[in-house]
């Protein structure tokens, strides 16, 4: 059995209360990582086409603030 498998077995046999700690802890750990992503990304220089792009789209007016 992979170790994913095996996660997924303990996962579904964990009590209600159990899970539910699981998932608030997973939904945190997973917008940390997505957080990071993002940053490096970032920094990386990879976002920089998308930022031009929807810069450009707003002093265009076809985009409006929120």
């Amino acid at each position: 059995m992979s170790e994913i498998e095996q996660l997924e077995k303990t996962v579904a046999n964990l009590p209600p209360k159990d899970l539910a700690q699981f998932r608030a802890w997973f939904l945190d750990f997973d917008e940390r990582v997505w957080d990071q992503q993002i940053e490096a990304d970032l920094k990386a220089g990879k976002l920089d086409l998308l930022i031009a792009e929807a810069r450009a789209e707003f002093e265009q007016g076809k985009a409006r603030p929120l």
